[in-house]
């Protein structure tokens, strides 16, 4: 039996921002903490978004204090503002980093402890306080999954947490507040939507609905990610974006993730990089090993990206999707290497982050289990 989960309401389209209050004020919610970054906060997102609320007669409290790779202290000052406001859901815009951040102040909530408490499959017992989520990038697919992650500050660690009760109420996918978004932040949030739909394609536990998840969201990703990149003022490649993400968050949040995942999570939270570029940097690496173990799986990662399988070897299959997922990473403009992003090999810590990604909650996902001798050699290549 496979269980899929996904929120009961999900708001997709251009303009359906501002639709959300009435579907909000229709739950009989009261007041929202509003969990943000400093950037939307400032931009003209927040009031796209404040505008609906006020015109239902929603409250609201802003908290924008989320790091881009959201930790313990943001989750508890969150808290903090939420129990002095009284809040009796939580309204969470931006990409994935607020999202994160919210479900793991949902969770907390209504079950107390500390973050770590969390870390690893459904721990929670409670679900946690309610949550809108308004996404604002096209990449995470946070706002659908029942996936977050946390940084650990003192063991600088990435908590992944899989829980079902941290699952969102309501999202919304409106591709008009992605038209500001930067060149180089829709590269990276993009590559990070093309890992998820490829890492659930090739997992053991994909299944019949996901692999097409997965499928549908590879080929809007090879089509429209350039186009994004190139023009962020192309409405109709934003729009295919949300399609994408929202296609390959179903197939992830149900399927699994894998080994990418598992050490672009030590990137992140040793040296603060970009979580969608470590992915793109580490994709085709992980996929050349999976394709030696899986080559048939890669098959249909092919066909997504525009090869014509009919006789074609599955060892074919795969060296053309590895080649197109590389150009692909190149056309929008991902570093190749660690020290384009001012990463020295000398001071890295190769046995600390290799022994971390091994005990990743994405680790089980991938199609082997590499050895901690694999995993240094694999983060070798990134130099």
């Amino acid at each position: 039996m496979s269980v899929f989960y996904v929120p009961a309401v999900n708001l997709i389209g251009k303009g359906v921002i501002n639709e959300f209050g009435d579907h909000v004020k229709e739950l009989g919610f009261k007041k929202a903490l509003l969990v943000t970054d400093h950037f939307i906060a400032s931009s003209d997102i927040l009031p796209k978004v404040t505008a609906p609320l006020d015109t239902a007669g929603i409250g609201y409290v802003v908290f924008e204090d989320v790091d881009p790779n959201p930790s313990c202290k943001n989750v508890y000052d969150g808290l903090a503002v939420l129990k002095e406001n009284d809040c009796d859901f939580i309204l969470s815009v931006g990409g994935g980093s607020p999202q994160d951040a919210a479900s793991c102040i949902s969770i907390m909530a209504t079950n107390g402890g500390t973050p770590q408490d969390y870390e690893g499959l459904h721990k929670s017992k409670e679900k946690g306080l309610p949550v809108v989520a308004i996404n604002t990038t096209a990449g995470t697919s946070a706002e659908i999954t029942i996936n977050y992650v946390i940084t650990d500050e003192e063991r600088k660690v990435k908590m992944v947490m899989v829980d079902k009760n941290s699952l969102a109420i309501m999202s919304v996918n409106d591709p008009e507040l992605m038209l500001s978004k930067p060149a180089d932040l829709t590269a990276a949030t993009g590559m990070d939507a093309l890992t998820h739909a490829i890492e659930a394609l090739v997992t053991p536990g994909a299944y019949g609905v996901t692999k097409k998840l997965s499928i549908g969201a590879i080929e809007l990703i090879k089509e429209f990610l350039p186009r994004a990149v190139k023009d962020g003022q192309d409405i109709e490649a934003r729009e295919a974006m949300v399609n994408a993400i929202f296609l390959g968050g179903m197939a992830f949040n149900n399927a699994g993730l894998g080994y990418v995942h598992s050490m672009a999570h030590q990137l992140g939270a040793v040296y603060h990089l970009p979580h969608g570029v470590c992915c793109a940097m580490l994709l085709p690496i992980i996929e050349r090993e999976n394709a030696k173990r899986v080559p048939a799986a890669f098959r249909d990662v092919a066909k997504a990206l525009g090869l014509v399988t009919d006789g074609k070897t599955d060892e074919e299959c795969a060296d053309y999707a590895i080649a197109e997922i590389e150009n692909l990473s190149a056309t929008v403009g991902i570093p190749k290497k660690l020290t384009e992003l001012d990463i020295k090999e000398e001071e890295f810590d190769f046995e600390y982050l290799s022994k971390n990604a091994l005990i990743d909650a994405c680790a089980p996902g991938n199609p082997f289990m590499p050895t901690l001798e694999e995993t240094i050699a694999f983060y070798k290549e990134l130099f």
